[in-house]
């Protein structure tokens, strides 16, 4: 497994991380046996969020044996403090932990998101607190707007933000470049989501994946070249969809990394050019 840096400390990540998706709605079992497999692999970054349905739940305790060699991370939808706070409670709970590595606002949007988590009685109040009180060490959110996450970076110094960034939304739209641009120029860390993307599944087609709301790149290819695109941006790591085939993809295509050639490189730009961005 690869790592690269996280933050100002040093820190390391896998260049893979483990979206807790991948144990939702499975047998106790099944996910003490996925994620050992991801630690034997060589995955220290684990990321979760309450609205993963019954994913805290099932990774809390499989986790446990291995929680001071990994880093977690969560989220929260919650934009007012006390909203924020319960769930932050509930969260290490069903974790079983008693603080997670990084504490992410989830899924910044809209400019009601913005004022409602920054102003008073907001989200950002508890973030704060928390990191004071040792129950995070690094802030982050995670975003689906350019504008949104460009706007979070302007009124707090966050640690990371996890972002989709994905060949053909890049390509063809150029999204996510600004954000790049001015996270390096803030020495932000960069952790990015959809690099395995497709496009939104298209209509009438039976969705062979049940968990991702977007069709992935499934073909044993396409997956990992465009993940590969992705890892060749000035990130610390990416998160695959949460099917456990394609994270397996994933891992494996980590732990052989290369440079893309300038023919796989057309390759993603053909695909591209006739696919529907996701963003």
């Amino acid at each position: 497994m690869q790592y690269r840096p996280y933050g100002a400390d040093g820190r390391e990540l896998s260049v893979v991380g483990f979206g807790a998706i991948v144990v939702m709605n499975e047998t106790p079992q099944d996910a003490s046996t996925r994620v050992a497999w991801a630690i034997d692999q060589g995955v220290n970054y684990f990321d979760v969020a309450p609205s993963y349905g019954d994913a805290e739940v099932r990774l809390g305790p499989v986790l446990e044996p291995y929680r001071k060699d990994v880093f977690l991370a969560c989220k929260t939808a919650e934009r007012s403090a006390d909203k924020a706070r319960a769930e932050l409670e509930q969260s290490l709970k069903n974790l079983q932990t008693d603080h997670v590595d990084l504490y992410q606002l989830h899924a910044l949007t809209t400019t009601d998101d913005i004022e409602q988590a920054f102003g008073p009685g907001g989200a950002m109040e508890v973030f704060v607190k928390a990191r004071e009180e040792g129950k995070t060490r690094y802030l982050g959110f995670s975003a689906h707007s350019e504008d949104a996450a460009l706007e979070a970076l302007r009124r707090f110094p966050f640690d990371s933000v996890l972002f989709p960034l994905n060949f053909a939304s890049w390509i063809n739209n150029g999204f996510g470049k600004r954000l790049v641009k001015t996270a390096q120029e803030q020495g932000v860390s960069l952790l990015a989501l959809k690099a395995m993307a497709r496009g939104p599944w298209p209509e009438g087609v039976e969705r062979r994946w049940s968990k991702p709301w977007y069709e992935p790149l499934d073909e044993p290819e396409l997956g990992p070249l465009a993940l590969r695109w992705t890892l060749e941006l000035p990130i610390t790591a990416a998160l695959p969809p949460g099917e456990w085939p394609l994270f397996r993809t994933a891992v494996e295509t980590a732990q052989a990394l290369t440079p893309l050639s300038e023919t796989e490189t057309g390759q993603l730009e053909s695909l591209a050019a006739i696919q529907k961005a996701l963003f």
